[in-house]
């Protein structure tokens, strides 16, 4: 871990005060930390940090702003700290409110992505809260770091054979099995669209199924859409779109990263994760506008763009999973631009028809500090799916509500899961927050996995 946890505080560990808007005289900082404190202007304004001087420049300790409740100061943003403080022992002086999201915050702000040869941050060992679980915050920040890295590495070492890899790597470590059907064997097993769509990549297109625990217990099919590179195919994209495609596996990185959280907690379910890995790329061979592919589910699909290729493949995966009637079913897919610009890139919307699993997903959310929003599966939109020529468009020609149609293309290829959910997220952080600096993030699979130890506890 970039953070180093400890149970034990160190003799020599230094404090952290955690001070509120305007509670510098009520912290029980020393006198004359409080002058220091006032002297650089500091009243506890949320995410400020200031260190605390000694003797020859020494630093003895810091406080940490924060803020009001109106000042919206987010539970993770502890992760500062992670880049803030000099190397050495500390420990929180003041008992963080929601101290497991404050443990939580420092691991993940403290990390880096380095395996291009940058440094990490300086050697940071913390003493953990007393009411602060360590096993389950470093179980959560190491599946939030695999789904970072995933998505961080580029496509010249993230290709569909790269991303088999790491799968792989994940089912061995947690003693799971895993299958892979790839390349002209997709046709024969029943996997038209996965095939069409990757087909034109320099490496073969593959579909990846890792199954793990109790065959007796409650089935959980994790879906992820793990299109290494995204072009656009034939309908290319503009450069500027192009640029960070390298994420459009964001959704396959996430259902790994949820997995390990998964499997490393031991939860009683039968877990299955399926990945369509494709790059969709350009060439020859590649599938065209107006070409009808056939599903595994035997509906007829005419392609009016191939740039939305992502419902192609998760469709072929959601028809696989569907057909064993798991308990549920999830898919994650950095899927539509449009859930961009409804929510932005830090709130993931998710699309549900089941109620009770909406409500949990919503509390788990603000328990979790995991940013989601549920979307409406408006049936109505269905329509603008049609095709004149078979039974389904993979776009529609208004391009109104894109989220909303993507999903409901989606939905058309579950029926027998106890329950369904899509997430559109966006994997990916513009810019450098406390808890993540810019780059590949992991996003929704915090509130799943507490979603699921609720509902499926070790």
């Amino acid at each position: 871990m970039p953070v180093e946890l400890s149970e034990n505080r160190h003799p020599d560990s230094r404090p952290v005060w955690l001070i509120p808007d305007g509670g510098i005289g009520q912290a029980g900082l020393p006198e004359q930390s409080v002058a220091w404190a006032k002297a650089n202007g500091f009243t506890g304004q949320a995410g400020r940090f200031l260190p605390m001087p000694g003797e020859g420049g020494a630093v003895t300790g810091a406080i940490f702003g924060t803020g009001s409740e109106r000042s919206g100061f987010a539970p993770l943003a502890s992760g500062r700290l992670a880049r803030e403080l000099p190397a050495g022992n500390w420990h929180f002086e003041t008992e963080p409110e929601r101290a497991e999201l404050a443990l939580l915050g420092l691991l993940l702000g403290g990390y880096v992505f380095t395996r291009y040869g940058k440094e990490a941050w300086r050697d940071i060992r913390f003493a953990v809260p007393k009411s602060a679980d360590l096993a389950a915050a470093e179980r959560v920040a190491e599946g939030c770091f695999l789904a970072r890295d995933l998505v961080n590495t580029p496509a010249n070492d993230m290709g569909p054979d790269d991303l088999e890899a790491a799968a792989a790597r994940l089912a061995k470590t947690h003693g799971a099995s895993i299958k892979v059907t790839s390349g002209e064997r997709l046709l024969a097993d029943n996997f038209p669209m996965i095939h069409a769509v990757g087909r034109a990549g320099a490496q073969a297109p593959r579909l990846i199924d890792m199954s793990w625990g109790d065959p007796g217990s409650s089935k959980v099919t994790l879906v992820g859409k793990g299109v290494c590179f995204d072009t656009g195919g034939l309908d290319i994209k503009v450069a500027a779109s192009m640029r960070q495609m390298k994420k459009d596996m964001g959704g396959a990185a996430n259902v790994l990263g949820l997995a390990s959280m998964i499997m490393s907690a031991g939860l009683k379910l039968r877990l299955r994760v399926l990945i369509p890995a494709v790059e969709n790329s350009i060439a020859g061979n590649a599938f065209r506008p107006g070409d009808i592919l056939t599903s595994r589910k035997g509906l007829g699909v005419e392609i009016g763009n191939t740039d939305a290729e992502g419902r192609l493949v998760l469709a072929d995966a959601l028809s696989l999973a569907d057909e064993e009637t798991p308990e549920m079913l999830i898919d994650m897919a950095t899927l539509t631009g449009a859930a961009r610009v409804a929510l932005g890139p830090d709130l993931a919307p998710f699309f549900t028809d089941d109620e009770t699993l909406a409500s949990a997903l919503s509390r788990a959310s603000e328990a979790t500090a995991d940013p989601l929003w549920r979307m409406p599966l408006w049936a109505p939109y269905a329509k603008d799916l049609s095709s004149k020529v078979t039974d389904l468009g993979n776009i529609t020609s208004s391009g109104f509500a894109g989220s909303v149609t993507a999903a409901l293309f989606l939905q058309k290829f579950v029926e027998k899961a106890g329950s369904w959910a899509h997430f559109d997220i966006f994997a990916w952080n513009p810019a450098d927050r406390p808890h993540g600096p810019a780059g590949g993030e992991a996003q929704a699979i915090r509130a799943i996995e507490r979603v699921l130890a609720d509902r499926y506890p070790a």
